[in-house]
């Protein structure tokens, strides 16, 4: 299994609760996309992102099929377009 992070910053709070609906709305859309987690920070620490993605794959190449599909790329626009920054991870679990 493959497991891929991503924290994003945004402008407001709006935007990072779209987002979330966003990104939940990929559930069950994509093959090899076995579950999915968003949250939004609560801590609003000065280290704190603003927005967590979680989610796992059968493998590498359902990870690679994730970033490539229509609907990931759909979603993916809307945060560029919004996002401050963004850090991520992807590792075997």
């Amino acid at each position: 299994m493959v497991t891929h992070i991503v924290f994003f910053d945004f402008e407001t709070t709006d935007i990072a609760q779209e987002a979330q609906q966003k990104l939940l709305s990929m559930e069950g859309k994509i093959p090899g996309l076995i579950s999915i987690e968003v949250g939004l920070d609560f801590t609003r620490s000065e280290r704190s992102f603003d927005l967590a993605l979680i989610t796992r794959h059968d493998t590498r190449q359902a990870l690679e099929t994730y970033r490539t599909h229509p609907v990931h790329l759909e979603v993916a626009e809307f945060i560029q377009n919004r996002s401050k920054g963004a850090a991520a991870v992807d590792f075997e679990s």
